[in-house]
């Protein structure tokens, strides 16, 4: 699955569209339960029919959209009992990649973290929705590839397609101001070798955020 940390250059123009498409919905822009067509996808990109198709068939395979019928497809809406799902995945996988990661982190990876939680920092200061986001992403993604475990990335990366749009929609809600992070302390027990502590880390940051997730879904279902 492609990442925000790929080196890879001159993409063909249908992964192009698919990275474009999938950043839409990773970080929200695509609010869940919003229909899109294939045509109205290709105007929102200026894209061609064909690499939009092909966009539209990787992310329904990876889960990130669904079909409707009458060629349309949306952002699927999660409810409490899929974030209590998807909670229950990230807790085994955040920590063991968390932990894989610090095994493995040079003084340049810690240096690189470091710039990226700076980054998730002015984002929070600003009220940035966007950057916040979008860095908080890249430093999971980051980890995942310092992890040298694929298919486990592979399953966190596909895990944060699904929430990610509901993501989005609670810190609209709550702002930045209001947000856990519990990176500094990841990065402090990177530091010092403290793999075990590294992983604890990476599972309170991981559980804070899904909780309020779920704490959201569960008002809107108890509402309707």
């Amino acid at each position: 699955m492609t990442t925000l940390t790929d080196a890879a250059s001159n993409p063909p123009a249908h992964e192009v569209i698919y990275r474009q498409l999938r950043d839409q919905i990773l970080f929200g822009e695509i609010a869940p339960g919003q229909a899109l067509t294939i045509q109205g996808v290709a105007d929102r990109l200026n894209a061609g029919m064909t690499p939009v198709r092909e966009a539209i068939r990787r992310l329904t395979a990876e889960g990130a959209l669904v079909f409707q019928g009458n060629r349309r497809v949306c952002v699927p809406e999660l409810t409490a009992a899929n974030i209590s799902e998807i909670i229950f995945a990230r807790q085994w996988l955040e920590s063991h990649l968390g932990l894989r990661a610090t095994e493995r982190a040079t003084p340049s990876d810690l240096n690189q973290l470091t710039e990226i939680d700076k980054k998730l920092d002015r984002a929070i200061v600003a009220g940035d929705l966007r950057a916040y986001l979008q860095n908080n992403y890249r430093f999971h993604a980051f980890l995942y590839n310092l992890a040298e475990a694929p298919i486990l990335a592979e399953m966190a990366e596909r895990l944060w397609l699904r929430f990610g749009p509901s993501l989005r929609v609670v810190i609209g809600r709550i702002g930045t101001q209001n947000l856990p992070d519990k990176h500094k302390d990841m990065l402090e027990c990177m530091r010092t070798g403290d793999s075990e502590g590294a992983a604890k880390a990476m599972r309170e940051d991981m559980l804070q955020g899904m909780e309020q997730i779920r704490e959201m879904l569960d008002l809107r279902e108890h509402s309707n």
